[in-house]
C-alpha cells in the first residue's frame, strides 16, 4: 500500500522526524512501538510557523500530532497511574474529549486502573470502533506490563495474543476534517527497548511499525539553546552575536544530553545566578554532579610551572618524555586539548600514551602528574590491562549487562569516575587487553563518555587518561631491524630485540612509534584507535649510566631511611662496599629503574635483613656495613 505524498511532504514541517513518520503512516499501520529517547522534550514550530516555538514532552507531542489528524481524544494508560483521557478535565477540549471517549470506550472512572482483561476490551473498542470516532490509545511504560517478554504469566500471554490479533483486524476510520482519508485508531506502545515486548508480537507483523526516537543532534541543541536564552532576558538571539556564540557553546557542551537535560541545566544556572555565557560551567556541574572544578583553581598554573623542576627530580633520566608530558598537561590546564576539532568540549582533559622500555618511569610519571594536578595520589586509578585479556572481562570495567551476575554492582571504571570525575586513570600495558575491550576506548577518547551496564552515562571530560605500553621492545624474528642482526640469530622465527641501550633517543623514538603504529593498524586492525592517540605518544628512553647512579642513590637512601624509621638504627655503609653494590645494581641498564630496585633488594636488603635478624638491637644503635661479598651465589654483608 502506498503512502500519500502530501502527508510526507506537506504536513508537520519542522516537527521531529519520528513524529512525521508516525503521522505519515497512520493509514497503513494500526500499532506503533516507540523506543529510545522517550523521556525527552521535543522541539515544535511556533504556531505562526516562524521558527521553533516550544518544547513538548512526548505525551503532549503525540497528542498534538494526533489532534491535527482529526483525533477527538487520546487515552493514556500506564501500570502506575492507570487510565487517563487527554485532554483532561479543565483543559481546552476536555469536555468534548470525555464525551467522545464515553461514546467509543464506554463509561470510564477517573484514574481507573483496569486489569489486563479490561484493558483488552478497551483496546478492542479502540481498534474496531463501532462509531466513527478517531482516537488513539497510548500504553506508557509497556516494558513493565510483563515480567520478561519471553516468560509470560497466562494473563499476560492472553493479553498480548489479543493485541497481536487486534493489530491485524483493526479497522480504519473515516471522519470529515483535516484528514478525510481513512486512518487507523493507533495503539502506541512506549517501551525502553524494542525487545521489551514479546518478540512474536512484532516479528513478521507489517501492521505494527517500530520507531526509534533518537537523541537530539547538534542542530536540535542549538535551537533549544536559543529558545532557552529567553530565560536570560534575550528574546532575539540572532541580533546578539555574543548571545548567539554563548548558545552555540552551550549546545556543544551539551553533547550527549537530552533537550530536557538542557532545560534542567538552564534552571540550575538560574538558581546559581549563572549568566548565559557561563552555561558550559553549569553543564559540567549537571553532568558530573560536582560544584568544585580543580581545573579552574588559580594556583594550578603555578603548580605545573613548579612541576618543571619537581617532576625531573622524581622521574630521572627522561628529559624528553617529561617535557612533552608537561606540554600536554599545560594544554589540558588551559582547556585546549583537541582545540583543533569542531567539537572538543566533551573529550578527556588530556590523553597520554607512554611507550618504551620497562622500568624507565612510565608509572612514576603518571603518579607525579596526579600529585601535581590534584594534590595527592589518591586521584590516581590504575588498571592492569593484562587482567582484561578475555573477551568478557570488559564487564569489569563498565558492569555486566541486565540479567547477568553482578549487574547491580556496576563497573570498576565507571563507578570510580562517577564517584570522582577528576582523576588520572592509568591503563597499564594496554596491548595485553582484548581487542574488543579496546573498542570501548574509542567512545571515551572521541566523545568523553561511556554508558555502563546499567544504562547510565559516565563522563570523562575532566579526567586525564594515560595508556602505557612496552610495544617496540621486541619485533618478530623475521622482521629483523637491527643493523648487526644475523639470519642465524637464535631469535630468528621468534622475537628479537628492536631497541638496545646506547641507541640515540631519536632512533628509539622512531622504532617504538613505528612498532606502536604497526600493532594498532596491522595486528589489531584498529587504526582509528591509533588516530585518537594522535601525537600524544610519549616515548621513554633507556636510562643512561648517569641516571642509573642517581636512581641507585635515591633508592639506597630510601632503604636507609626505612631502617631508621622502623628500628631507630643509624645505618652507614663504607665507600668500598657501597661502590661494589652500586656496580652490581647498575650493570644491566636495559632493566631500568625497576631492575635497580630488584637488584638492591636482592644484593642489599635481603642480606641486611638476615644479618639484623640475628642481632639483639636496641634504639639508636649504630650499624656499619664494612664489606660485601658473594659466596656460593649468596650475598653476605660484614657488619660492625
Amino acid at each position: 500500500m502506498s503512502i500519500e505524498s502530501p502527508t510526507l511532504g506537506g504536513r508537520l514541517q519542522g516537527w521531529p522526524p519520528f513524529i512525521r513518520e508516525l503521522d505519515a503512516t497512520l493509514s497503513v499501520h494500526s500499532q506503533y512501538v516507540l523506543s529510545g529517547n522517550l523521556y525527552d522534550s521535543f522541539l515544535t514550530p511556533a504556531a505562526d510557523g516562524g521558527g521553533h516555538g516550544q518544547l513538548l514532552p512526548l505525551r503532549a507531542l503525540l497528542w498534538e500530532t494526533l489532534r491535527s489528524s482529526g483525533a477527538a481524544f487520546m487515552a493514556g494508560y500506564d501500570p502506575v497511574d492507570g487510565l487517563q483521557i487527554i485532554p483532561g478535565p479543565g483543559e481546552p477540549g476536555g469536555d468534548e474529549a470525555a464525551q467522545a471517549a464515553e461514546r467509543l470506550l464506554g463509561k470510564l472512572k477517573p484514574d481507573d486502573k483496569p486489569s489486563l482483561e479490561a484493558l483488552t476490551r478497551l483496546l478492542a473498542a479502540m481498534a474496531r470502533p463501532k462509531e466513527n470516532v478517531r482516537a488513539a490509545f497510548l500504553i506508557d511504560s509497556a516494558s513493565r506490563i510483563a515480567r520478561t517478554p519471553t516468560d509470560l504469566e497466562p494473563a499476560e500471554r492472553d493479553f498480548f495474543r489479543v493485541c497481536a490479533k487486534l493489530s491485524r483486524s483493526a479497522r480504519p476510520v473515516r471522519v470529515p476534517g483535516a484528514r478525510p482519508k481513512p486512518l487507523y485508531n493507533p495503539i502506541v506502545w512506549l517501551v525502553e527497548r524494542p525487545g521489551d515486548l514479546p518478540p512474536w508480537l512484532t516479528t513478521d507483523n507489517e501492521t505494527i511499525r517500530e520507531i526509534t526516537i533518537p537523541r537530539p543532534h547538534l542542530g536540535d541543541r542549538q535551537e533549544t539553546a536559543r529558545l532557552l536564552a529567553r530565560a536570560f532576558g534575550i528574546s532575539d538571539v540572532g541580533a546578539d552575536e555574543v548571545a548567539a556564540a554563548a548558545c552555540d557553546a552551550f549546545a556543544e557542551q551539551a553533547d550527549g544530553l537530552t533537550l530536557q537535560s538542557m532545560i534542567e541545566v538552564t534552571r540550575l544556572a538560574k538558581e546559581r545566578n549563572v549568566d548565559l555565557a557561563d552555561l558550559p560551567d553549569a553543564v559540567r556541574t549537571y553532568k558530573l554532579g560536582v560544584l568544585d572544578n580543580p581545573w579552574s583553581r588559580g594556583h594550578l598554573r603555578r603548580r605545573v610551572l613548579e612541576g618543571e623542576r619537581r617532576v625531573p627530580e622524581r622521574v630521572i633520566g627522561q628529559p624528553q618524555a617529561v617535557t612533552k608530558t608537561l606540554d600536554i598537561l599545560k594544554r589540558a590546564v588551559l582547556g585546549l586539548s583537541g582545540a583543533q576539532a569542531t567539537r572538543s568540549g566533551s573529550r578527556p582533559r588530556g590523553v597520554l600514551f607512554f611507550a618504551g622500555p620497562t622500568g624507565t618511569g612510565k608509572t612514576e610519571l603518571a603518579k607525579a602528574i596526579t600529585e601535581l594536578v590534584f594534590g595527592d595520589e589518591s586521584a590516581y586509578l590504575r588498571f592492569d590491562m593484562s587482567e582484561f585479556s578475555g573477551e568478557g572481562s570488559g564487564d569489569r570495567l563498565i558492569g555486566s549487562p541486565p540479567g547477568y551476575v553482578g549487574h547491580e554492582a556496576g563497573g570498576e571504571l565507571t563507578n570510580a569516575v562517577r564517584e570522582d570525575p577528576f582523576r588520572v586513570i592509568l591503563f597499564d600495558e594496554i596491548e595485553k587487553a582484548h581487542p574488543r575491550i579496546l573498542d570501548k576506548f574509542l567512545q571515551i577518547l572521541e566523545d568523553g563518555r561511556l554508558t555502563d551496564g546499567r544504562g547510565n552515562t559516565v563522563h570523562f571530560s575532566e579526567s586525564i587518561l594515560i595508556f602505557t605500553s612496552n610495544l617496540g621492545m621486541f619485533v618478530p624474528g623475521r622482521d629483523l631491524t637491527l643493523r648487526d642482526a644475523s639470519p642465524h640469530d637464535p631469535g630468528m622465527g621468534g622475537r628479537v630485540q628492536n631497541i638496545t641501550p646506547g641507541m640515540s633517543y631519536e632512533e628509539v623514538q622512531h622504532r617504538i612509534k613505528g612498532a606502536v603504529a604497526d600493532h594498532f593498524t596491522e595486528v589489531l586492525n584498529r587504526p582509528e584507535l591509533l588516530n585518537r592517540f594522535g601525537d600524544n605518544i610519549v616515548v621513554f628512553d633507556f636510562i643512561s649510566a648517569e641516571a642509573a647512579h642517581k636512581i641507585f642513590d635515591l633508592q639506597f637512601a630510601n632503604i636507609c631511611r626505612r631502617v631508621t624509621d622502623e628500628h631507630r638504627l643509624v645505618l652507614t655503609v663504607k665507600s668500598e662496599p657501597l661502590a661494589t653494590l652500586r656496580e652490581w645494581c647498575t650493570e644491566e641498564l636495559d632493566k631500568g629503574g625497576r631492575g635497580i630496585g630488584m637488584a638492591l633488594e636482592s644484593h642489599f636488603v635481603n642480606p641486611l635483613a638476615r644479618a639484623l635478624f640475628d642481632r639483639d638491637l636496641g634504639p639508636d644503635d649504630k650499624i656499619t656495613v664494612t664489606g660485601i661479598r658473594r659466596e656460593g651465589g649468596i650475598v653476605h654483608l660484614d657488619l660492625t
